[in-house]
């Protein structure tokens, strides 16, 4: 079990060192990580974990229960101290590679994404270069559409100004209309006022036919 640990940390401290210097064999280090986090890995990955984590566990319990019984008896026997030092190397190594493990994981997400971003970084410098490159024949066009574009302006400006002289005589036919038909209102008034004054005198002067037909009347008899 002692030489399992070691052997393990000494393979983990060795990606470790791959992943650190830039040497061929890291990207075959980098590649061979990518596999193991595809699939299926992922799930072995954890599932070693835990079994690690559980022994070490269990590691830890033992060495509490021997503690614990050496406090009772007042004394510690060589066997305990034997076991006791077992338990707490075992322990030991399986803590530090399980925190091993954790780093190299670390190094290999941080790596992954600065090649990303190496990557989109070089696209980008192509991109702008292309870009450079292109901006000399394009300065003719650039001109003509920006010639377009004042010519377009100027008319709009014309158009703009004609909006608003049509707007101003719109509200002046506005203006005219409404005192017309306030005049007309007011005429229309006026001709019902003269109607009933036409009227009245002609009942007057009914009136006064009748009055003066029946003084003849009363004369004549």
């Amino acid at each position: 079990m002692i030489q399992l640990l070691y052997s393990v940390l000494f393979a983990e401290g060795g990606l470790i060192l791959l992943l650190l210097v830039k040497t061929p064999l890291r990207k075959l280090a980098i590649m061979g990580l990518d596999r193991v986090k595809r699939g299926r890995g992922p799930v072995m990955v954890k599932t070693i974990a835990g079994t690690v984590f559980a022994v070490l566990s269990s590691s830890v319990y033992s060495m509490v229960k021997i503690q614990k019984r050496s406090f009772d008896a007042g004394m510690v026997t060589p066997t305990d101290q034997v076991l006791m030092g077992r338990h707490l190397l075992e322990a030991s190594l399986m803590g530090f590679s399980l925190f091993l493990s954790l780093i190299i994981d670390r190094l290999h997400h941080y790596m992954r994404e600065l090649r990303v971003m190496r990557k989109s970084l070089e696209a980008a410098k192509k991109q702008n270069r292309g870009f450079e490159d292109g901006k000399g024949g394009a300065s003719d066009d650039l001109k003509a559409m920006e010639e377009e574009v004042s010519g377009l302006k100027g008319k709009i400006k014309q158009l703009e100004s004609v909006v608003m002289a049509r707007e101003k005589e719109a509200k002046t036919a506005e203006a005219n209309a409404e005192a017309l038909k306030k005049q007309s209102e007011d005429l229309l008034l006026e001709y019902d006022r003269l109607q009933e004054d036409n009227q009245n005198l002609r009942n007057q002067l009914q009136s006064i036919d009748r009055r003066l037909s029946r003084s003849d009347s009363r004369k004549n008899t």
